[in-house]
């Protein structure tokens, strides 16, 4: 089945290459979930759930011979989603010129599905019954202090990191902050001749991520591993032909994706 309607569609290759090619290259440039969680998957379109595991509950119950398992629900992977439209007089004058047709809207709507895709692993989706990783129940909360005097920034990402250590809770880890953070630790520590970004991200071992839909003053530690959380992803990000409508071509950029969150404890939310 061309689940992407491409086959059908009066696109030529070409373009269809151009197109997916300006997708990925925004994609790469504006994901930030995708650097840090384990992926699994593409699985493929038609998958439409996965069983989101409690590592923490997690056991098999028997009752009359009758065997489930205890601490694992059935989600279904939302599709995301972001329209465009392509002219049917700029494509013909590329063509006929010979040169690359202009693809701004095929980048702009790239960036918002980047985003929506990151604010779901964040923030989740309340009313469709979706976890993010800072909205999560069980997820550990630190006050943030001022990062842009002292060594609050490094005192806090310390408590974070004890945090999750005195939960059991180790391996690599990785610290995400607003670009609002993030432009506050650009300080020189005079009495170390440090940079405060350089100090934390020494405690992370460098994987320390800027991500704009954390919005102003929020940031987030967390052991990424797959045990602990992961991506799945089904269909992975790609234009879809819609429907031509006064000559002009429309299309539709979709996923579907899914953050898994198996232990919670292994996040620190460090906010107001």
């Amino acid at each position: 089945m061309d689940f992407l309607g491409r086959e059908t569609s009066p696109v030529a290759a070409e373009l269809w290459r151009q197109i997916d090619e300006a997708t990925v290259g925004v994609a790469r440039n504006v994901l930030t979930g995708r650097r840090f969680l384990h992926l699994t998957g593409p699985l493929g379109a038609g998958v439409d759930s996965v069983a989101v595991d409690d590592a923490e509950t997690k056991s098999e119950v028997t009752v009359d011979g009758i065997m489930t398992t205890k601490g694992r629900k059935l989600m279904q992977l939302p599709a995301l989603f972001e329209d465009f439209t392509l002219y049917a007089r700029d494509l013909a004058q590329s063509e006929k010129t010979g040169t690359p047709a202009d693809l701004s809207a095929v980048l702009t709507a790239a960036q918002a599905l980047a985003l929506r895709e990151d604010r779901l692993v964040y923030f989740g989706h309340a009313k469709l019954g979706y976890d993010g990783l800072l909205t999560a129940p069980g997820v550990n909360r630190l006050k943030k202090g001022d990062w842009s005097v002292g060594e609050n920034a490094f005192t806090d990402v310390a408590a974070a990191i004890e945090t999750l250590t005195s939960k059991g809770v180790f391996g690599a880890y990785t610290l995400v902050v607003s670009p609002s953070l993030y432009l506050q630790m650009q300080r020189l520590q005079q009495a170390l001749g440090m940079m405060e970004i350089d100090r934390v991200s020494k405690l992370v071992d460098g994987r320390l991520i800027k991500s704009p839909v954390l919005g102003k003053d929020q940031a987030l530690l967390l052991c990424a591993q797959p045990e602990n959380v992961d991506l799945v992803i089904g269909q992975d990000i790609a234009a879809a032909y819609l429907e031509q409508r006064d000559l002009n071509h429309l299309f539709r950029l979709t996923e579907t994706v899914l953050p898994r969150i198996k232990k919670a404890k292994a996040i620190v939310a460090i906010d107001k």
